[in-house]
């Protein structure tokens, strides 16, 4: 698929006036966002183009700039570089519109601050031309020079985050935010990427798994950096952006996998305790403190899978999660008026528990109860009629988001 940035769609300073290049005498663009990199530009360049040279691939230098005050854009431009101003801040922003400018068929992204050897981009190159949609690097298992990598992000940040990637998506990367990467150019346009800002490398692969995209990866090397200035990257707001980026794109990890496991705990636990206190040796006992807990944990549990079942469905009829069939079953049973008759039984079941209780408490004129059912009935009828009225509002909160889909679909 290819993309065109009309003048007429943007203002006329922040418009990326271009459409996008022929590809057919292009095979290769080497793509380095830039902030500010003239203390590396020059190496990373020559770099590049050496490596076009020695491989025979006919392809292009890119550079994205994205509003640079030290002269890197001249710098890069006498070196054969074409650079392309991205007004837009962000270093999301900046390769959205470099992937736009592209003229090659194959794009190999990397930082502009040295650490990436763009003189060694062949693994890249042959597995696209195997076929695969992504390619990424892989530092890990390529080399981390000394010092190249801060040791929250070696040893924390980026194990964690990438961990979560291959569980949440099942995306076989080791890497999951290495910055050198290759791909088909018309397949991640194809993807229609949104974010703006270091999320983007989370977007890419995530969104490229989603699509069933083809991806693979490489050994890649990482050194330290040329520049003497602090990276753009910063340590805790960008990994949080990554991380909430993950849990918005998995509804079943942020919500329904957590509020299954609490109800699984919390359920067996108030009907053991429903009768009274459960002793668990001569000083420990699981008594009514321990009932309201199990209670609550119900309760919220319930409240994350209504949230997490509203939240795959909107995905899926938003597009930007795909429709699987298990999703689409999802989709054909849940809806508002089923989820108020849901909550209308839940609310008339805790009501009628909770009557009960009070006929048992008069029946011993409001005094001491003999038995320590009652207030545990009385408890559980309240939490389910709690349910109750939580499951009718998210009900009624679906509705409201399925009113433009409705709408589209009349017109």
């Amino acid at each position: 698929m290819q993309h065109i940035l009309r003048s007429d769609d943007m203002s006329s300073d922040s418009a990326i006036q271009m459409k996008t290049p022929s590809t057919d005498t292009v095979e290769l663009t080497i793509l380095m966002p830039c902030l500010n990199e003239a203390e590396t530009i020059e190496q990373c360049v020559r770099k590049a183009r050496d490596f076009l040279t020695r491989s025979g691939i006919a392809g292009e230098v890119l550079i994205a700039d994205n509003g640079s005050t030290d002269g890197s854009q001249a710098m890069a431009e006498a070196l054969g570089a074409r650079v392309v101003p991205i007004p837009q801040r962000g270093y999301g922003a900046a390769l959205m519109g470099g992937i736009e400018a592209a003229r090659g068929a194959y794009i190999i992204m990397g930082d502009a601050d040295d650490s990436y050897d763009f003189s060694s981009l062949m693994p890249f190159v042959e597995r696209l031309r195997s076929g695969a949609d992504l390619v990424m690097g892989n530092r890990f298992k390529g080399g981390i020079a000394p010092g190249a990598m801060p040791f929250l992000h070696r040893y924390l940040g980026n194990p964690v985050l990438s961990f979560i990637g291959r569980l949440f998506f099942n995306i076989p990367v080791g890497d999951f935010h290495c910055g050198l990467r290759g791909f088909r150019a018309d397949a991640i346009r194809g993807l229609a990427l949104q974010t703006t800002g270091m999320e983007f490398a989370s977007e890419m692969v995530v969104r490229s798994a989603l699509s069933t995209l083809r991806i693979e990866e490489v050994p890649t090397t990482l050194d330290v950096d040329g520049r003497s200035r602090a990276p753009h990257l910063k340590t805790w707001r960008d990994g949080w952006r990554h991380l909430k980026f993950l849990l918005m794109y998995s509804p079943r990890w942020l919500f329904l996998v957590p509020g299954s496991l609490l109800v699984l705990i919390g359920l067996p636990l108030v009907m053991i305790l429903l009768r009274g206190p459960v002793h668990l040796g001569s000083n420990l006992a699981l008594d009514v403190n321990s009932f309201i807990a199990a209670c609550f944990l119900v309760v919220l549990g319930v409240q994350l899978i209504v949230l997490g079942a509203i939240a795959r469905t909107f995905a899926g009829k938003a597009g930007f999660l795909p429709k699987t069939t298990r999703a689409e079953r999802l989709f054909g049973w849940l809806s508002t008026d089923r989820l108020v008759q849901i909550a209308g039984l839940l609310f008339v079941t805790g009501l009628g528990g909770a009557l009960w209780a009070v006929k048992q408490w008069s029946s011993v004129d409001f005094g001491p109860l003999p038995s320590p059912l009652v207030p545990r009935v009385l408890l559980l009828s309240l939490c389910t009629v709690l349910i109750g009225i939580q499951t009718a509002f998210a009900a009624f909160f679906l509705g409201i988001l399925e009113i433009p889909f409705r709408r589209r679909q009349q017109s």
